[in-house]
């Protein structure tokens, strides 16, 4: 057993599944005491409950400002500080219409657990570090903040904003020893992206993913589908020590999507030219 956060405490937002409850599970076998914030009490429950005495779970929702508080309380009183925020929690659009089709009814819910969401999880947990030495906020958006595409605008806007404001508050918090840096997850398998619908079965979900496995993995070099313990992994040392030198920075954990177009286009360039000069 690793100790890399040993007397750490963190709280993880949307930690009862996928990305969330990998880090949970990483942060507390490394050494840490951890606070499990979700609104699903059932999976939070009994993910605590799984962790013993170095986790609890505190029902949670991220866009409401006095819940983020209460999360932070529930924190410092149960286990005597704070060190590490990970603004994990997130949802998608319900839909996936082109723009001009969408009627943009979820942007609110998008924008208040996904940006206002990270912006008060970060103030809340920064002004308890502030007070007592610093600390690490790691906030997680998406590729989709990166790469423009198709559909999904009121996510990609929600993300692309947390980017942007996880930089500036890692120059606006610095002064305080607080560190701020953000996570760009690519095509990670959880049920957040696994196109089934709700109360699918296990095996209709299996079957999706192998089907959509290709069409993931076509614009990604390295032909690998990331799983949650990839992005627990990113965070684990941006909360830890480690990292103590490193802070606004945007790290993508996506097999290189963000790098560029996997395709060799010269090679496809240089065959076209090839055939055109024999002819």
């Amino acid at each position: 057993m690793g100790q890399e956060l040993a007397g750490k405490v963190a709280i993880v937002t949307g930690g009862a599944g996928g990305i969330g409850r990998a880090t949970v599970e990483l942060f507390v076998r490394e050494g840490a005491k951890v606070v499990i914030a979700d609104v699903d009490v059932a999976a939070g429950e009994q993910l605590a409950a799984s962790l013993g005495a170095q986790a609890l779970f505190r029902r949670t929702d991220v866009a409401i400002a006095d819940e983020v508080q209460e999360l932070v309380d529930v924190a410092v009183e149960s286990f005597g500080g704070l060190d590490i925020m990970f603004n994990n929690a997130g949802i998608s659009c319900a839909m996936f219409d082109r723009f001009l089709d969408d009627e943009l009814a979820d942007f609110h819910r998008v924008m208040g657990v996904n940006l206002l969401g990270v912006m008060l999880g970060s103030q809340r947990a920064g002004r308890y570090m502030a007070r007592h030495g610093g600390g690490s906020i790691i906030n997680n958006a998406s590729i989709a903040a990166h790469n423009a595409g198709f559909a999904l605008m009121s996510y990609r806007a929600s993300k692309a904003g947390v980017v942007h404001f996880s930089k500036s508050i890692a120059i606006d918090l610095a002064e305080y020893g607080i560190r701020v840096n953000c996570l760009l997850p690519g095509h990670i398998v959880t049920e957040l992206n696994s196109f089934a619908e709700p109360g699918s079965s296990p095996e209709l979900a299996q079957r999706l993913q192998q089907a959509l496995d290709p069409v993931w993995l076509s614009n990604q070099p390295l032909k690998r589908r990331g799983r949650p313990q990839d992005v627990a992994e990113a965070a684990l040392y941006l909360a830890s020590d480690r990292s103590a030198q490193v802070t606004g920075i945007v790290l993508p954990v996506d097999g290189g999507i963000t790098a560029g177009d996997p395709v060799n286009h010269l090679n496809e360039i240089m065959k076209t030219r090839a055939r055109v000069l024999e002819g």
